[in-house]
């Protein structure tokens, strides 16, 4: 049995100390991994029940079944709880756990390449659905609910969600829609000093909006048309932009550990563990705290590195900093589409020479150009213009550099096939072809003949 509660007690004397814990995640090359998150909702199967095609519940009959089956399967998992629940697994094979509304995530394991982030995840489906099947549900990874309501969608027993449920309604309007009705996929990715940390920060932070016009995969709401290519990617505009976006400061000359570390303090604190409890303690300052203002009962508490743990993963920046980086701008996809999205960053800001020139790339636009992108994306997709520049253009040109990226790596599977078989998707998309989300518009308009539940069938893992 293992907790989802970091409780390092090791007491805090500078912010300094906050930022050479993120330093510490500092590596070689040689030991630079790749880690692939992807989410999906589950979806009722069987007609007679009244809940047919919508979520299943943690119970009875739902995820908890689902998990209690898997651990069956591999009684050599160790099991996550949030109190009597459990919520997850840790495994050789990276850990299996659930967002706020049973969407079942794998965060995979550190892997070296591509093919073999293939086989985990080949792995991870082919045991959800040994779980799944008997239940009947089915799983089907989309950026957004298809024609789920708010109200409709069922909430899992763990505390932080709790407290989030709580707060998000105070710091924006769709908060609860991010938290119940969104999927995702990122990657996550290693640098080996601050400065390769920073160079890819600001690299990837500026490239997040056409990731998330490449991967748009959320184009419906409540059964209809929303107006949006990511609806994902729209809902995260009013969630709580204190802790995501992309903040200013990451693209100063000067980023880097310290002045993420600055940045967050000031992002709002959601909780504090005491005592293996999770205590409410949502919108006090974690900075205030540190200069000896301490939360509503905390006050004789001394704030410690495991407070900060945790805080680090309240924010959610659309590239964030841990001691690793995480790309947090696409849609949950098709498999292919998941495993190229891990692909088009793995190729970009794995080999040297590339990161630099997809920085001299970058650098050709103002970094406001960017941020206004992200607004426009969400609705339009890559038929926007970045500058003068067709967006489906510039993608062409940072594929190109992916690709030289996988190429130099040159890691082949038994075929003798390097990882740029994993770009041919996004390939497809800058020629001309249709994003996830154009595509599933289409099949709305044409053989569903308005009727978007036939897209759970057809996005079924």
């Amino acid at each position: 049995m293992s907790s989802i509660l970091d409780q390092d007690q090791t007491p805090i004397t500078s912010t300094t100390q906050l930022a050479e814990h993120l330093a510490e995640g500092c590596k070689p090359i040689h030991k630079w991994r790749i880690g692939t998150e992807h989410e999906k909702f589950g979806f009722i199967l069987n007609q007679e029940d009244p809940r047919y095609l919508l979520p299943p519940a943690y119970e009875p009959n739902g995820i908890q079944s689902i998990l209690t089956s898997m651990h069956q399967s591999h009684p050599e998992w160790k099991g996550v709880f949030d109190k009597e629940n459990i919520i997850g697994f840790d495994t050789d094979r990276g850990a299996v756990s659930l967002e706020p509304a049973g969407q079942f995530e794998l965060s995979g394991a550190p892997v070296s390449n591509l093919h073999e982030a293939k086989q985990e995840m080949e792995a991870h489906f082919q045991d959800v659905h040994q779980a799944a099947d008997p239940l009947n549900i089915g799983f089907a990874p989309l950026g957004f609910h298809p024609f789920a309501t708010r109200d409709q969608m069922p909430w899992m027993p763990k505390e932080r969600y709790k407290i989030m449920k709580a707060y998000m309604p105070k710091v924006g309007t769709l908060g609860l829609d991010m938290m119940t009705r969104t999927c995702t996929v990122q990657v996550n990715l290693d640098f080996s000093s601050e400065e390769d940390m920073a160079r890819k920060m600001r690299v990837s932070l500026a490239l997040q909006p056409l990731a998330t016009a490449l991967f748009a995969n959320s184009p419906f709401y409540e059964g209809k048309p929303s107006g949006y290519q990511s609806t994902r990617a729209h809902i995260w505009t009013d969630t709580d932009n204190h802790r995501s976006g992309m903040p200013a400061s990451f693209f100063e000359t000067n980023f880097g550990f310290e002045q993420y570390v600055e940045w967050l303090l000031d992002v709002p604190m959601y909780f504090v563990i005491r005592d293996e409890k999770m205590i409410d303690v949502a919108g006090e300052s974690f900075r205030d705290w540190l200069n000896g203002k301490a939360p509503k009962g905390f006050e004789n508490e001394q704030v410690t590195m495991g407070d900060f743990k945790n805080h680090i993963t309240t924010a959610f920046p659309d590239v964030r900093l841990k001691q690793y980086i995480e790309m947090r701008g696409a849609d949950a996809g098709s498999p292919e589409m998941m495993l190229a999205m891990s692909a088009f960053w793995t190729g970009l800001l794995y080999d040297p020479e590339t990161l630099i020139a997809a920085e001299d790339l970058v650098k050709e636009y103002r970094w406001q150009d960017y941020i206004e992108l992200r607004s426009q994306v969400t609705k339009s997709g890559l038929s926007v213009l970045l500058g003068k520049e067709n967006l489906r253009h510039f993608a062409k040109r940072v594929l190109a550099l992916s690709m030289q990226g996988l190429k130099k790596r040159n890691i082949q599977n038994p075929a003798g096939q390097d990882e740029q078989i994993y770009l041919n998707p996004l390939h497809e998309i800058s020629n001309g072809g249709p994003t996830q989300a154009e595509y599933w518009l289409q099949r709305y308009a044409t053989v569903w003949q308005g009727d978007v539940k036939h897209i759970l069938d057809e996005a079924k893992i």
